[in-house]
């Protein structure tokens, strides 16, 4: 089975329609999982431990539109951490975002994570991956796409198919909001794909 990852979307409608067109050209039967990051928190870290609001227009930026093209099931991102801890609201939509889980299994070969749960530092800034766990980890968080195999980072090139079964790998999907980009993992082959929406 094919699998579309995308994440880091910010509340970006036009950046996601064009991804979701590129995921429906280049892999219309691949099952669609976010990685987190949907929405774009207008709070800032700073303010939020201290705020309140009874309404989610006044903590995010969405429209029916991006709410309807968000049909796929995503992981939880820090923006949506932080939007469920600062608005008190009995909309749909929160209890929505309240619910989404911070892990998603895909089948027994990967699992898919924000990624914000781990210390991240360094040049190029990267995260300090966990030890344990499943040997295929997709994630975001840095807006970045790349590749991690064994503690070492691999250069990365958009439309290629990269081995994942070789080693303890870390694919960061890279984001939907400026860069439009996604990644195509075939479970069968055991292989990912970078993907970019071209101009």
């Amino acid at each position: 089975m094919r699998y579309a990852l995308l994440g880091d979307i910010h509340s970006s409608v036009e950046d996601l329609k064009d991804v979701l067109n590129d995921i429906q050209k280049q892999a219309p039967d691949a099952e669609m999982i976010g990685t987190g990051d949907l929405f774009e928190c207008i709070i800032s870290k700073k303010r939020a431990p201290f705020e309140r609001f009874g309404r989610l227009k006044d903590v995010m930026l969405f429209s029916d539109e991006l709410i309807d093209m968000l049909t796929f099931p995503s992981v939880r991102g820090n923006q949506e951490e932080r939007i469920a801890q600062i608005t008190e609201s009995d909309e749909p939509l929160l209890l929505r975002i309240r619910t989404m889980e911070e892990r998603i299994g895909i089948e027994r070969t990967a699992d898919v994570i924000h990624g914000h749960q781990w210390e991240w530092g360094g040049e190029p800034w990267l995260p300090v991956f966990p030890e344990t766990g499943r040997n295929l980890i997709f994630y975001g968080h840095s807006h970045e796409s790349g590749l991690t195999i064994d503690s070492q980072v691999e250069e990365v090139g958009f439309g290629v198919p990269y081995d994942v079964t070789k080693g303890r790998t870390f694919v960061n999907v890279g984001a939907v909001v400026g860069d439009r980009n996604w990644v195509l993992y075939d479970a069968d082959a055991g292989t990912v794909v970078f993907m970019k929406v071209m101009d």
